[in-house]
């Protein structure tokens, strides 16, 4: 995800081939600049120096920089560098995994090629075609026709490939490729993909009761391990059972596609940033172990956040939609007036944030985000641990509905109004949704 640097893809073309020994030299002189590049989620990454060449001409001079690596230096370099802006059809993060039409179409094409796909997220148009035209970046997966026809992008060395990307003209061998592997069926197969990863039908689990015994007061059979870890985490043991329920419904053995394992559906990367062992994710009292630390990482994320009962909410947003964009959620709240760090508030920015309205304010760092996923998740898991507490304390069950709130800022998404606290048998044998 990071910003490649024209130099060095530069001098490993220049060394292929037989370019003069003063290039060579002027490679070797490049000034060095310390940078700080920030990836799609937020994450700073710190370098040593980029790679940059001196020149008496201004910024704006027009003149080519860098020359466009050719399909057989891509492919001797072993990296595709997909430029893009952020966007639900071209590239955002979703739990950890790039998303977008988009952006899956073109990780086909890397692996078509036998590349690996760097991704780097732009700013806007003009820089996704700078960057292209400096030779920074290989391909422009966004459908470009438009912008193209209207002549803004005459000043730029490109061409247009299948589905309306860009590519360098100065690159025809790999307009070429693009343009012989592309079939004009991949559009709707890849959306088809996408539609179902982003269901539960994507996830493998089998759903055990959502409550065991209320006369027993028994919500299931790993309440044990919530009462152990609940404090390690700082909340109540029904709280880590009601987010359980809502992650893996119980079933230790569940994974999503995404690559998220267990009771509590933790990443691997997750897991090796809480220690825990990759060959115990799917050990029920790891998995809940490692998932109380996180909740109490997650909660000290938000120490701005006074209210301990706020902050929790705003902690289970993270563990589902990511920190960055509960603070990016949070930067709007502010802008616009609202309380940032009462949840309520933030809520309204959290599904704001598939808007590009909002997505693409200056003040947002991550980008697009699936918003209504993140809050309904946060209502669910509060809902249904006031049903717990309920049914320990009277011994007996209730089956309500949560309200899901909806924001004019997201009225596009299908959604039904009404959330049921339990799930619902899906049309596949052995599927559920919820």
């Amino acid at each position: 995800m990071i910003t490649a640097s024209p130099g060095l893809r530069q001098l490993a073309s220049l060394l292929r081939g037989s370019a003069p020994v003063f290039l060579l030299l002027l490679m070797a002189c490049q000034e060095k600049r310390p940078t700080v590049i920030k990836t799609p989620w937020g994450t700073t990454i710190a370098t040593a120096a980029v790679d940059t060449v001196s020149t008496e001409e201004g910024e704006g001079s027009g003149a080519e920089k860098h020359q466009a690596l050719s399909l057989e230096d891509i492919k001797a370099n072993g990296e595709m560098i997909m430029l893009t802006i952020s966007g639900p059809q071209t590239y955002y993060d979703y739990h950890g995994k790039g998303m977008g039409v988009n952006y899956l179409m073109c990780e086909k094409l890397a692996a078509h090629l036998g590349v690996t796909l760097r991704i780097d997220v732009c700013t806007d148009t003009l820089d996704m075609l700078r960057r292209l035209e400096n030779g920074e970046g290989d391909v422009i997966a966004v459908p470009m026709e438009r912008y193209q026809s209207s002549g803004k992008a005459s000043q730029f060395s490109t061409k247009v490939v299948a589905n309306g990307w860009l590519t360098n003209s100065n690159n025809p061998s790999l307009a070429e490729a693009i343009n012989k592997w592309y079939k004009p069926t991949f559009l709707a197969e890849t959306q088809k993909q996408e539609t179902y990863l982003l269901t539960s039908g994507s996830v493998t689990r089998h759903v055990y009761p959502w409550l065991l015994s209320a006369e027993k007061g028994q919500v299931s059979t790993y309440d044990n391990l919530f009462k152990k870890y609940a404090p390690n985490a700082g909340v109540d043991w029904t709280l880590l059972a009601a987010q359980c329920y809502q992650e893996s419904c119980f079933d230790p053995k569940a994974h999503s596609w995404a690559g998220a394992c267990g009771l509590m559906q933790i990443m691997p990367s997750t897991a090796d940033h809480l220690a825990l062992p990759r060959n115990r994710i799917y050990d029920p009292e790891a998995n809940v172990a490692a998932a109380s630390r996180y909740m109490r990482e997650l909660q000290e994320e938000f120490k701005d956040v006074g209210n301990p009962a706020e902050r929790l909410k705003f902690a289970l947003a993270a563990y589902n939609g990511g920190l960055h964009h509960v603070r990016d959620a949070m930067a709007l709240t502010k802008k616009h007036g609202g309380v940032q760090y009462r949840w309520g508030d933030v809520r309204h920015y959290i599904l704001a944030l598939s808007n590009p309205e909002f997505y693409r304010d200056p003040v947002v760092k991550s980008g697009y985000m699936r918003g209504m996923e993140t809050a309904n998740y946060v209502d669910m898991i509060v809902e249904r641990q006031r049903q717990y507490r309920y049914a320990l304390r009277t011994g007996t069950a209730v089956i309500s509905k949560v309200k899901a709130r909806h924001s004019s800022t997201q009225s596009s998404v299908g959604s039904s109004s009404l959330i049921d606290a339990v799930p619902h048998r899906a049309a596949k044998k052995n599927k559920w949704r919820q």
